[in-house]
């Protein structure tokens, strides 16, 4: 096969990949099932778009061999194909950080964000062998399809009822979907101000799952 030949052949495979991920709507399907597998019902939901549209994103990443997805009973759900997609959405998001300023800006003005309270994956293990509780606020399902070894759940919605499962002596260690998610970020400010002692995970599940720290599947605590 001459060079060019095979350039010819091997560039548009790889243009399927960029294309399939070329639409912030597909972007956001792809953050959502890094946490869990989802039916379109809950997607549409999650995202705000029609079960219509949905359906068709997640064709275009099935055609890509991106998403899988797998009839459970009358419902069909949807998950990533295989861990190496959640490892190109997070390389395609870092090299956004690094060379968009408008991201930048964006990211520095998250709210909450400015407090420097925030505990680095590297700290979380010395950190959980004290007596500090790592608190996964992300909903019941993404818990249950995924989280990080040691630490409860308690849903964001469910926390003001619940307050009284978490030690008020103990550090408290909020993470949910990852580092553009808001959810571990309201649970710091509530259990602040209930007079707690929070600090914010670095980062969430996803980061937290690539870089192959202890996790723990399918056992809720």
């Amino acid at each position: 096969m001459a060079h060019r030949e095979l350039k010819d052949r091997i560039y548009p495979q790889f243009a399927r990949i960029g294309q399939a991920l070329a639409n912030e709507k597909r972007l956001e399907l792809v953050d959502l099932l890094a946490q869990a597998p989802r039916h379109v019902d809950a997607l549409a939901q999650e995202t705000g778009m029609s079960v219509a549209n949905v359906s068709q994103h997640l064709q275009i990443l099935r055609t890509a061999n991106l998403v899988d997805a797998e009839r459970q009973g009358n419902m069909t759900f949807y998950r990533l194909s295989d861990p190496a997609v959640v490892q190109l959405w997070l390389a395609l998001r870092g090299v956004a950080e690094s060379r968009l300023a408008e991201l930048k800006e964006i990211a520095r003005n998250l709210p909450g964000r400015q407090d420097a309270n925030v505990v680095s994956r590297d700290e979380v293990k010395g950190l959980i062998k004290g007596s500090a509780v790592l608190l996964d606020v992300r909903p019941r399902q993404e818990f249950d399809a995924g989280h990080l070894r040691g630490a409860i759940n308690i849903p964001i919605d469910e926390l003001p009822d619940r307050l009284s499962e978490l030690p008020p002596e103990s550090r408290v260690i909020t993470y949910c979907r990852g580092e553009y998610c808001l959810f571990a970020d309201e649970a710091a400010e509530f259990l602040r101000a209930n007079g707690y002692d929070v600090a914010r995970l670095e980062g969430g599940w996803p980061e937290w799952q690539v870089e192959g720290r202890p996790v723990k599947i399918g056992v809720r605590k």
